[in-house]
């Protein structure tokens, strides 16, 4: 049986286009606000939405989502709020596919047995575990597995073949490719080590390829658009909600019309 996040890719693939897959963290800028936020991302446009859990010390993330991850943590959001988030937006949306983005840290800390089967029951597709070393995935996949949950890898432009080989054999629903090297942010232009690697990641496997970091206009979504099987966004409607400061109406505007030029863009390849 197809996953949900299956179902909504191989949708975006028969019209022809990319899949747009939008990225808030849960909490941010509130409890409540988060949720909106993250429906508007589906209202705009999104396919795909991922929900991120908050992290202390979020390392492969950029200034930006650092600031919300901060926001959102002295605001006290817990992973309660972060499952709760996924139910709300998954109930209003069951068009669209939600995930969960996170660090190991915390699931292992909550339990993996228990979060799986908690995700599953808020409504989540799955998860993308961007420091989760495939070698130690194990419990992790088999867990999610039993309910249905895809789990998620990231490749860099770094991976060796061999490298890629391991991690997409181990991973289900999409490969997350890094499109540069570093930590997330919004770029100027989207880094050209990005189709190279989709190339390489295509040769292993027959997920499709979605492709994050750094994208943030409605161009450079067409471009990566051109290569990729989904365009993934998530400092830029960040920002957007930083940017309307305590007018939460005009952050959700914001967002909403950011998703719907990008959903543009990926339709324009």
């Amino acid at each position: 049986m197809n996953s949900k996040l299956s179902e909504v890719l191989a949708a975006a693939k028969a019209e022809n286009r990319a899949a747009l897959i939008g990225y808030l963290p849960a909490g941010f800028p509130s409890v409540e606000g988060g949720i909106r936020a993250v429906r508007a991302l589906i209202e705009g446009g999104c396919d795909i939405v991922e929900v991120g859990l908050p992290h202390s010390d979020p390392v492969l993330d950029g200034p930006t989502i650092q600031t919300a991850d901060d926001i959102a943590l002295r605001g006290g959001v817990r992973i309660k709020d972060v499952l709760r988030t996924v139910q709300e937006v998954a109930g209003s949306a069951p068009e669209a596919a939600v995930l969960v983005m996170t660090y190991w840290n915390p699931v292992d800390r909550y339990g993996v047995a228990r979060f799986a089967a908690d995700l599953a029951a808020a409504g989540g597709a799955g998860v993308i575990l961007p420091d989760l070393p495939v070698e130690e995935s194990e419990e992790w996949r088999k867990a999610a597995g039993e309910h249905g949950l895809d789990t998620v890898f990231v490749v860099a432009p770094s991976s060796k073949d061999k490298r890629l080989a391991e991690v997409t054999s181990a991973g289900s629903g999409f490969v997350y490719a890094a499109a540069v090297m570093g930590v997330t942010g919004s770029r100027a232009q989207v880094g050209t080590m990005a189709h190279d690697l989709v190339d390489r990641t295509r040769a292993t496997t027959d997920l499709p390829v979605c492709v994050g970091l750094g994208v943030s206009t409605a161009a450079q979504a067409t471009e990566v658009a051109g290569f990729a099987d989904g365009v993934i966004v998530g400092s830029a409607f960040v920002q957007r909600i930083l940017d309307a400061g305590e007018d939460e109406e005009a952050a959700l505007a914001a967002v909403r019309s950011l998703a719907a030029e990008l959903a543009e863009g990926v339709r324009r390849r």
